[in-house]
């Protein structure tokens, strides 16, 4: 579109997204109660503070979890993953799992120190539900608790011990709307930026004056590949 083909009454149709979302002045929030009716009963009463035999059995087989976390300084969510039943059941109302290594920053276990506050969304791959826990974390060395956690001869340096607010499963409404399990929603390699060529996009930002040839981006990309799947722990 050239500049003399923009008319004002398509600037004034087209508010920026931030606009909109924002509101042109100060409005009411939203009567949530009119807009949805409540939960049923069944579901009001499938949300406990201890775990029970469904749950655990549903953790044996976890090997996925969302961990959200938070505090003044702003919020995270960050994925961890496992072999089945990597997420401890301690007893009842207390879980566990072991820090293993990412990306260093720490967030959540930053956060943690802060404010104890978290949430779990676990997710079951073939399975059309989500098991969610809220509660409230500590980071622990206790060496006990690291060798429970260990994976073979592998020892965590840290594990997060979490104590149980609220336990429930969630139904799986989300998983259908994404096809999240169907093999036709899986993205092919290479359709979208690779992580060479995000780091390279990042050290333009930077640098306008940075390129990175192709070689240099293959052999990013290859050593992504190798440290994503051997270098776990």
């Amino acid at each position: 579109m050239h500049a003399q083909d923009v008319r004002p009454d398509d600037i004034d149709s087209n508010p920026p997204s931030s606009a909109i979302a924002q509101g042109s002045a100060p409005q009411a929030a939203p009567d949530l109660d009119a807009l949805y009716a409540p939960p049923a009963e069944r579901i009001q009463k499938a949300v406990l503070d201890r775990l029970i035999d469904i749950h655990e059995a549903y953790l044996k087989a976890a090997t996925f979890f969302c961990l959200a976390t938070g505090s003044t300084d702003g919020l995270d969510a960050s994925p961890r993953g496992g072999p089945p039943g990597f997420v401890h059941v301690l007893d009842a109302h207390t879980v566990a799992f072991a820090d293993w290594p990412g990306n260093n920053r720490i967030e959540s276990l930053r956060n943690l120190v802060r404010d104890e506050r978290l949430g779990m969304v676990f997710l079951f791959p073939g399975q059309e539900i989500f098991l969610r826990i809220n509660g409230r974390g500590r980071i622990s060395t206790a060496p006990e608790l690291l060798a429970q956690l260990s994976e073979g001869e592998r020892i965590p340096k840290a594990a997060t011990v979490v104590a149980i607010d609220q336990v429930l499963l969630h139904c799986g409404k989300a998983i259908n709307r994404a096809k999240l399990w169907d093999d036709s929603s899986r993205i092919e390699r290479g359709t979208l930026p690779t992580v060479g060529q995000m780091l390279a996009a990042f050290a333009k930002l930077e640098n306008a004056e940075a390129e990175a040839d192709d070689a240099s981006i293959a052999q990013i990309d290859a050593h992504y590949a190798h440290a994503v799947r051997h270098d776990l722990y």
